[in-house]
């Protein structure tokens, strides 16, 4: 029963993580005649958010490296994610070994 329930609960993950991909809508092409990005990151849309609001807002500063194309910056957020849950599970990981080693520990000593 516990391998069925397992393959059903990745089922729905998988279900609930591809359903609202296959359910969305492409709007229509935007004022200017472009296609409107559907999955557009928020820190584009702040961006021409401020540049409606005050066109002649200049930046702070500027980006140190600028990736090549949205693959490239992409690929490098689902780097630094990946890293981030790695060194996360690793500690976890050794947090709980080191609390089972502890206590068994103590119980031997008793």
């Amino acid at each position: 029963m516990k391998r069925y329930q397992n393959l059903l609960l990745i089922a729905a993950v998988i279900l609930l993580a591809a359903l609202p991909l296959v359910m969305v809508k492409r709007p229509p092409h935007g004022p200017d005649a472009k296609d409107v990005e559907i999955f557009k990151g928020a820190d584009d849309q702040a961006k021409d958010l401020i540049g409606t609001i005050a066109p002649d807002y200049k930046p702070w500063f500027s980006s140190i490296m600028e990736p090549p194309s949205g693959e490239v910056a992409s690929l490098l957020f689902a780097l630094q994610a990946a890293l981030g849950a790695g060194f996360i599970g690793y500690y976890l990981g050794c947090s709980v070994t080191r609390a089972k080693l502890q206590k068994e520990q103590n119980n031997s000593r008793c």
